[in-house]
């Protein structure tokens, strides 16, 4: 009876280009990212003889020759156009101040918002007084990303009607690194739910309305139980 016998044999390892060994998706402080010198560091990264190396642990992105890190926890940081959930901290005069998960407080200026009705005019001193009843402590809006201040605070705005004070819903509060910028960040789910994806990290859950009030001026509030 004949046997079928196999010796092993030595196999070559599969040869990795200099460019594949050298590269890095996932990184933690310390770790050489790069040691290509054809670099422009950025964000998260410094220079450690000659080697790009990681200061922080997060994703390696690259944009051209410019390489950063993005952390995987941080603090929002706000770009122009950014969908942001917040909640109003305070009324001061002629804006609020909003939570947004950033370093510091968000404002949205009286200005900047639909008075309700959607009504378009400059806005005047009994504006100012009842600014109250368009928003006040506690309540929870989205907004968009209007300008960027020099010291890193947002100023936002809710001149659509896609935007304002939002109702009854659920927060739920996410890592900022988890939202991707994309085209729109408003989904009706299929099961009757609806959400709105801050860039923030802040997502908004809330049952989706059977018809939406167009003359809400962006601030359209249902507070009924859904069924």
């Amino acid at each position: 009876m004949a046997a079928d016998m196999r010796l092993p044999t030595f196999q070559k390892s599969a040869s990795l280009s200099v460019s594949a060994l050298d590269r890095k998706d996932l990184v933690v402080p310390g770790d050489v990212i790069t040691l290509d010198t054809g670099f422009m560091r950025g964000h998260g990264t410094y220079v450690d003889d000659d080697k790009l190396t990681a200061s922080v642990a997060g994703e390696v992105q690259r944009v051209d020759k410019l390489i950063c890190v993005r952390p995987l926890k941080t603090r929002f940081n706000g770009e122009v156009g950014d969908v942001v959930v917040g909640r109003i901290t305070e009324v001061q005069q002629k804006r609020w101040k909003v939570e947004t998960n950033s370093r510091l407080d968000s404002v949205l200026l009286l200005s900047s918002v639909n008075l309700p009705g959607g009504e378009l005019r400059r806005r005047s001193a009994e504006d100012e007084l009842t600014m109250r009843e368009y928003l006040q402590e506690g309540d929870l809006i989205s907004a968009e990303v209007q300008s960027v201040f020099a010291d890193g605070a947002l100023s936002m705005h809710t001149r659509s009607l896609k935007y304002g004070k939002l109702g009854q819903g659920v927060l739920v509060q996410l890592s900022p690194s988890l939202i991707k910028r994309q085209k729109t960040h408003f989904h009706n789910l299929p099961c009757g739910a609806s959400m709105i994806l801050g860039n923030n990290g802040y997502v908004w859950l809330y049952p989706t309305p059977e018809h939406l009030d167009e003359e809400a001026g962006g601030f359209y509030t249902s507070l009924e139980v859904g069924t």
